[in-house]
């Protein structure tokens, strides 16, 4: 038959993947991480926290999803390695021809390539019998996990903010030393049975926060518990403790991390996932409280409340007697509360949110509405600037917004249009064409309103905020046969009115990238890159105190290869050159070259990651930033920049079934500096050393 012809083949393309994909811990860990560097090395961010989609992807490489089931179709999406037309493809295959009997049938779905199966293999299973969930106290009790994390870090050396001091001296000025100590600690427990529930809490304390005494008499800074249910009968899911809130393309609703341009054009698009369970260490990017989605059919609604305290910059005024005497100066988000006056700002007002989405579902077609109403129990007078003045600065705001996302044959059209309580909108729309099952293009069109305003929102932009910001981005994912891929995009926006060091309203720039991808055989696989950026900046120069608007030119050349030596072992190497040039001043340069070592294997209770790395930039504008192996759960995107060395090693070693260690040292080696940092992080000498333990009971 035909049909088992297929199979034959495409098994003979793909059993050397398979006949590898024994699953263990290394190689899920592995995956993943790759995959978040893939997504997040654009991000240029070194505090970014990748916690929940580490959290997801680890939980569908233990538990694949079953494709034959259509109720799986958001979680295909979630993956971020599939577009809607191909989740689209995927259904009507099976509509036509009834259930898949074998992974290798995914060949005959339109659009799936050799490429796209491989990429997705360790996160799908094929089972004709769909799985109907049979949730009893003894199934919980059996196919329950349970995970207990211990964290501790440090930095070595001595930093000014740990230095002695005089009585006087500390009199005088109280925020020149940390009141805790140098250790930074961090703990986690999660209980989890399938998707349908989980349950935890995480707890942090910053590197010179108090622990158990002081201002933190309860022992850690930032405490975060939750409890999610899901799939239980019309309950699609229920929150409670802290969560997230995502809808649409994120104008409206949208809590916690989202992502933005990178070498896969697929990420630009939102894929949101309604409510679901935060576990991360941020302490603002999330939602306290409470909310539910009920599924009745095609018709799904979500209502949801949070209220907490966060951080802000307050002014006292005893005859503002609406708001107690508060005046809301600034908020803060750095979440450290080390100084007399960072513990000050902590917790100082209520933040508010009620919101909710109403959603029309069917496989081509999805239709949504949103609103959120914010209030702060304080009064927002912010100290804004001539080129801020149209940001919210008010205790209260309500925004509407409406989505959509249909899906005809091979054109995938999204978007979203937002207003706020002020009278500011924002949209954005996009679509996804499949040209070919080997080509991808991606146009995205935003038009954020310099006066749209939205402290819970996080569409794609260039800029930090969905504000003041028009244009239009096109990708293109190609690829040919087993060997080369090729990703591009060019993204052309303007900024109508002024920005933060940018004097002038109607200014333009554009981002652009080109990767091609070389992979002759399983071991080896390389690619090279060009990013260029050009964006609005004032000029340096002071003439007659007019500042000029002059360009910001930066240009990123990467080579990357990686060769698996042999089973346990793999090479990894890169060589990143940066060019930087403001407008007419001295052209900056910024280099990179790094050599890794992995060594996974799949026996041994013994694994390790080293890096040895020589850089050398001119300024801080040169710099490059590189995605680097961690911990479990700890993720490090650092700067490089000034001129030295940097070297890591990560160890993990298992102890007993259920029972790992992890252990990393990591050292900034300077040539052309005698102190790093600055204030309270300086460090006089030119190494900086930072050690990190953990400990994971799984049971």
């Amino acid at each position: 038959m035909i049909r088992t012809r297929l199979y034959i083949l495409f098994g003979l393309l793909i059993s050397n993947y398979i006949s590898l994909g024994q699953k263990n811990d290394q190689q899920k860990f592995n995956l993943i991480e790759q995959r978040i560097e893939m997504i997040a090395e654009n991000a240029e961010d070194e505090d970014i926290d990748f916690t929940t989609l580490f959290d997801y992807l680890a939980y569908i490489y233990d538990h694949p999803l079953n494709i034959n089931n259509p109720k799986n179709e958001d979680d295909l999406r979630q993956i971020r390695m599939l577009s809607d037309i191909q989740i689209n493809n995927l259904y009507d295959h099976i509509d036509r021809n009834g259930k898949l009997i074998s992974i290798y049938e995914l060949q005959a779905v339109e659009g799936w390539t050799i490429y796209t199966i491989k990429t997705i293999l360790p996160f799908v299973a094929v089972n004709v019998d769909l799985y109907a969930p049979s949730i009893s106290f003894k199934e919980m009790v059996r196919n329950s996990s349970n995970e207990l994390f211990i964290r501790y870090s440090r930095v070595l050396e001595q930093q000014e903010g740990y230095a002695p001091i005089d009585d006087s001296t500390l009199a005088a000025s109280p925020n020149k030393r940390y009141s805790g100590s140098p250790d930074k600690l961090y703990t986690r427990y999660r209980f989890k049975f399938r998707n349908n529930i989980s349950a935890g809490f995480t707890a942090e304390k910053d590197a010179g926060e108090q622990f158990f005494t002081g201002n933190q008499k309860n022992g850690f800074d930032f405490y975060s518990g939750h409890l999610y249910l899901s799939g239980f009968g019309k309950l699609k899911s229920l929150a409670i403790g802290d969560f997230h809130a995502q809808f649409g393309q994120g104008l409206t609703i949208w809590s916690g991390l989202a992502f933005g341009k990178s070498a896969d054009i697929l990420t630009v698009k939102r894929n949101a996932r309604g409510l679901r369970p935060y576990a991360s260490v941020d302490e603002n990017l999330f939602l306290r409280g409470g909310g539910a989605t009920i599924e009745l059919g095609k018709i799904q609604f979500t209502a949801f409340g949070s209220h907490k305290k966060i951080d802000a910059n307050v002014s006292y005024d005893d005859t503002t007697s609406n708001f107690d005497g508060y005046t809301i100066t600034s908020f803060q988000q750095t979440g450290l509360h080390r100084t007399p006056s960072e513990v000050e700002d902590k917790n100082i007002i209520g933040e508010t949110h009620l919101g909710g989405n109403l959603q029309f579902n069917t496989r081509k077609l999805r239709i949504g509405i949103s609103g959120l109403h914010s209030n702060y129990d304080a009064n927002v007078q912010r100290n804004l600037s001539y080129y801020n003045q149209f940001e919210f600065n008010d205790n209260t705001n309500t925004i509407l917004g409406t989505d959509y996302n249909f899906l005809f044959r091979n054109f995938n059209l999204y978007g979203e249009v937002a207003r706020s309580a002020n009278g500011g909108t924002a949209q954005i729309h996009g679509a996804l064409i499949s040209l070919d099952p080997s080509v991808t293009l991606s146009v995205v069109y935003r038009n954020y309103g310099r006066d749209f305003q939205n402290n819970l929102s996080n569409a794609f932009s260039e800029n930090s905020k969905n504000i003041n910001e028009s244009g239009i981005m096109i990708g293109l994912k190609l690829t040919r046969g087993k060997k080369f891929q090729l990703n591009a995009y060019l993204d052309q926006f303007k900024f109508p009115w002024l920005k933060y060091q940018v004097d002038k309203p109607q200014t333009t720039g554009h981002d652009y990238l080109v990767q091609l991808q070389y992979k002759p055989s399983k071991k080896l696989i390389m690619y090279g890159r060009i990013r260029a950026r050009n964006r609005p900046i004032n000029t340096e120069q002071d003439i007659d105190d007019i500042d000029f608007i002059v360009a910001r030119n930066q240009i990123n050349y990467r080579y990357n290869i990686s060769y698996k030596v042999s089973e346990s072992f793999t090479l990894r190497n890169r060589i990143e050159y940066v060019d930087f040039q403001r407008g007419m001043s001295d052209r900056e340069a910024g280099f990179l070259i790094y050599q890794d070592i992995l060594y996974k294997p799949l026996s041994s209770n013994l694994s390790f990651s080293f890096r040895y790395a020589l850089f050398e930039t001119d300024s801080y504008d040169s710099r490059v930033y590189a995605y680097e192996n961690d911990v479990l759960y700890y993720f490090s995107i650092p700067a490089y920049y000034r001129t030295g060395t940097r070297t890591y090693l990560t160890a993990k070693y298992r102890i007993r079934k259920g029972l790992d260690l992890w252990l990393r040292w990591a050292q900034w080696h300077f040539s052309n500096t005698n102190e790093i940092g600055s204030g309270n992080e300086m460090i006089e000498g030119n190494t900086k050393t930072d050690i990190r333990a953990q400990i994971r009971l799984k049971f």
